[in-house]
């Protein structure tokens, strides 16, 4: 990718220590990427993009933590959250710990991709509706082509 101006955009730190920490995008679009060695990376997100930020760490007797978190880039002076290893920050849409809620997004993301939606286009209150659902122990609803129309109808008469 293109050398870009870092101004105006959620960095990403991602690491990959084989069977140690895990940290990786599941979706979204990248505006660019700095490889800093074979282990660790960061990516930029454009303000308004979404994507999923997974984060894994195991010890010496299995998984110590497994998060997902589905994130909303933020643009310059809007509010946002912090949340580790994202900066500035960002709008969080979604964050669940433990294995068994991480599939469940998993899969929840895995389904709206069945539709034939890109993740990332995807209305935000969906994602926010997943985490809820999947944070009480509930199935989230299934993402529906009627569902993405009724948010692309919304968006347009929002702009």
């Amino acid at each position: 990718m293109t050398e870009r101006p870092t101004t105006n955009v959620t960095r990403v730190e991602l690491v990959f220590l084989k069977e140690r920490i895990e940290r990786w995008i599941r979706f979204g679009r990248p505006i660019d990427e700095q490889v800093h060695d074979r282990r660790r990376r960061a990516v930029m997100f454009a303000p308004g993009a979404i994507f999923a930020f997974v984060r894994w760490r195991a010890g010496d007797y299995g998984t110590v933590d497994s998060r997902i978190a589905i994130l909303q880039a933020v643009a310059p002076g809007a509010p946002f959250t912090t949340y580790p290893e994202v900066s500035p920050g960002a709008e969080i849409l979604l964050d669940v710990a433990g294995w068994t809620r991480v599939q469940s997004v998993l899969e929840a993301i895995d389904g709206v991709e069945r539709v034939g939606v890109r993740p990332d286009l995807a209305a935000p209150d969906y994602w926010r509706h997943v985490g809820a659902r999947v944070g009480v122990g509930l199935p989230p609803r299934v993402y529906s082509r009627h569902r993405h129309r009724a948010w692309l109808l919304r968006r347009m008469f929002l702009s």
